[in-house]
């Protein structure tokens, strides 16, 4: 990773495994190629390693190196023999690799007919390397693919019917490409896809203006149509015919459909696509997805928003129109959040955005959603009002307005005081929806339980709420369940490691952090980014540290709750019973606290409980500090053994460990928060583009 050569050399000649693979099955030689280190990539390969080895998703060193632009370890592999046809788990090749980044040299090297190179071979969603090339913009690159593989190339349809001039002009990266490919071959410049959509549509639902305007410029005809498939009000599939002018009004590009409208050809006096279909657009209408990541089909989504106007009931069918004095009060990838009135009630109007990105889409989420919330009744669940299914462009969720916001907002923004029963009192009301929903006849798995998702009442009663991730779980052991959802800071190892086999359990762990982020009142691994604090719990089982005071019962739950073996954890009923218990042993304590507490006065949380050490020790609370005569009738009377225990504690965890700016100071370029004696590892540094990625999350 570092390109220490010397350091290589020692430890491989002291017996080092020299093939040795890390968690995702990269060897030293993917790594050395990943970071471009050449004099470790031909000191590997003259060892004799397998210069084909593969990588968790089958990916080979040649598949790094030409990914991001090592030409001459590019040349070393494939002097040893790397071979360029081989695909990984996605069905790319090296070809694809390093078009994908626009490394023409690398490009024109794997070419070479030595190598047996394929310019037309596809991966799983059918993408040729002058795919990859075109959705990019790299005019050089796909220059280079025409001349090798010949003029087929420009008719070969991926997974979503796109020929390469649909895929520069979906991209729009370059009008200089798509004048070229138009160059090639000027019929194509109407050329229609199974589903019917042209160039034309194609630049028209991304945005691309400058792209439209040379389009229609080489004779790109405006009255062709996308054929879309809906059902009607009597369950019938119908057609449903769009133009280009369709497309661009319904993604809100103004500019663009004023340039269709007021085209006109040179030589021809009628105007095209004059948008009279305007007048009788439904509003059932839900747009054309990105072909970009979109594997589920159009189709279905449409299913979908219908089946979910269709088993809604009435008084649950909402609009804008009738919430009054909305205003902005949050936002989120999904949208924004807005407080009203509906009805004489205050509630919260959550909108979503009807768009597609990468293969997720919000609308399924919305769907998901409401199918959820319309199902639940709970006192521990925010209550659901309705929502808004009619106008893709007014979709919305209302809720009950929680007026105390989120827990996480309570503890990190605000930092308001809590005392230890109602901290405990809150754990208990998330404890209480969980098993709610993990009871029901078909159970529900939150998947994204954190304390952005908890909110709070005005006297600290919680609620959980955002359903967005959530699903019904037909068995209690589902198979094929979505790789990574919800927030990465909260997410259970089993999640996070993109199992597809995992358990209500998932929902414990998440719990469990939330417990210990309301006790401690930090957040879980404050000096990690959210991404490497998942790893850390994932690769490394890192967990919050016990050592701040915490009742030995409180510990106990905590440990059992994120227990790296998820059949391991309780289940919410056992939990529930636990704080019940914790909650009564703190109320036993807090009326002990207006006088002097003896030392002999014992509680089951207070005097007799031991605190977990920074060694893994446990030892007698100090009861020195509740002798004192003048804890009368103040707050500081009203504190528990266990808080004061937990504030002397905190104090020395902080003197002792270092603090959350000290930790990010000593940040490097690889990942890591380096000590004197210790490291934190802030993320799994498989590559240095990651790291920038990271900081996204």
């Amino acid at each position: 990773m570092a390109g220490h050569l010397e350091v290589t050399r020692a430890l491989a000649q002291r017996g080092a495994n020299i093939e040795a693979r890390d968690a995702v099955s990269f060897s030293p030689l993917h790594i050395a190629c990943l970071f471009g280190n050449e004099s470790v990539v031909e000191y590997l390969l003259s060892r004799g390693v397998d210069v084909n080895i593969a990588g968790s998703v089958g990916d080979r060193p040649l598949h790094l190196a030409s990914t991001f632009g090592y030409y001459k370890v590019v040349q070393m592999l494939l002097k040893k023999g790397a071979r360029v046809r081989i695909q990984d788990e996605e069905g790319n090749t090296a070809l694809h690799c390093c078009v994908r980044n626009g490394h023409s040299n690398i490009l024109n090297l794997l070419l070479q007919p030595q190598f047996r190179s394929d310019a037309h071979i596809t991966n799983v969603y059918l993408d040729t390397p002058l795919h990859v090339a075109c959705y990019h913009g790299w005019f050089e690159c796909a220059k280079a693919l025409l001349t090798y593989g010949g003029s087929s190339l420009l008719l070969k349809e991926n997974l979503w019917g796109e020929i390469a001039v649909q895929a520069a002009c979906t991209g729009g990266q370059s009008i200089d490409l798509v004048d070229f490919l138009l160059s090639q071959d000027p019929a194509l410049i109407n050329y229609q896809s199974p589903d019917g959509h042209t160039p034309l549509h194609s630049a028209c639902y991304h945005g691309h203006a400058k792209i439209v305007q040379l389009l229609l410029s080489h004779g790109a005809d405006t009255n062709l149509t996308a054929h879309d498939r809906i059902l009607n009000s009597e369950k019938k599939i119908i057609q449903e015919e769009q133009t280009p002018l369709m497309w661009a009004y319904e993604k809100g590009y103004d500019d663009i459909a004023s340039i269709l409208k007021y085209f006109r050809r040179p030589g021809l006096y009628e105007d095209y696509a004059r948008g009279d279909y305007l007048s009788g657009l439904e509003t059932t209408y839900f747009p054309i997805p990105s072909p970009i990541g979109k594997l589920r089909t159009m189709i279905q989504e449409k299913i979908d928003v219908l089946h979910l106007r269709s088993v809604l009931p009435p008084e649950l069918h909402l609009s804008l129109s009738d919430i009054d004095n909305m205003e902005n009060i949050g936002s989120g990838s999904f949208g924004k959040i807005y407080k009203g009135k509906y009805e004489d009630k205050v509630v919260a109007v959550k909108r979503y955005r009807a768009n597609m990105s990468y293969g997720k889409s919000d609308v399924e989420m919305f769907c998901r959603e409401v199918s959820v919330l319309g199902s639940l009744d709970s006192p521990y669940i925010v209550k659901f009002v309705g929502a808004c299914l009619q106008d893709p462009s007014q979709f919305a969720i209302v809720t009950e307005y929680v007026a105390g916001g989120s827990l996480f907002s309570t503890l990190h923004e605000q930092k308001r005081s809590i005392d230890t029963v109602t901290r405990l009192q809150i754990a208990l009301d998330v404890a209480n929806g969980m098993l709610y929903l993990h009871t029901l006849p078909q159970p529900i798995i939150h998947r994204d339980l954190n304390s952005h998702n908890i909110l709070l009442s005005n006297d600290c009663r919680a609620r959980v709420a955002d359903f967005g991730e959530s699903r019904f779980v037909r068995n209690i052991l589902e198979e094929n369940m979505t790789k990574q959802p919800g927030n990465l800071r909260w997410m259970a190892p089993e999640v996070f490691t993109q199992c597809t086999r995992y358990s209500i359990k998932a929902d414990v762990f998440s719990f469990g952090l939330c417990l210990w982020e309301l006790l401690a009142s930090e957040l879980p691994f404050a000096h990690l980014k959210p991404a490497a604090a998942a790893a850390d719990m994932a690769y490394k089982h890192s967990r919050p540290p016990l050592d701040m005071a915490f009742p030995k019962e409180v510990a106990t739950l905590l440990e059992n709750s994120w227990h790296k073996v998820p059949e391991e954890r309780p289940d919410f009923s056992q939990i529930v019973e636990d704080l019940e218990t914790l909650i009564e042993s703190q109320k036993a304590a807090q009326k002990d606290g207006g006088s002097p507490v003896h030392p002999h006065h014992h509680h089951t949380c207070c005097a007799t409980c031991s605190f977990v050490s920074p060694t893994g020790s446990t030892t007698p609370p100090d009861s020195s500090q509740n002798t004192d005569s003048e804890l009368s009738g103040h707050v500081t009377a009203l504190r528990t053994r266990w808080e004061q225990e937990a504030s002397r504690g905190q104090t020395a965890f902080k003197s002792s460990h270092p603090t959350i700016e000290e930790l990010r100071s000593r940040m490097n370029n690889n990942g890591y928060v380096e000590g004197n004696t210790y490291q934190y590892r802030i993320a799994p540094v498989f590559s240095k583009h990651r790291k920038s990625m990271l900081q996204n999350y």
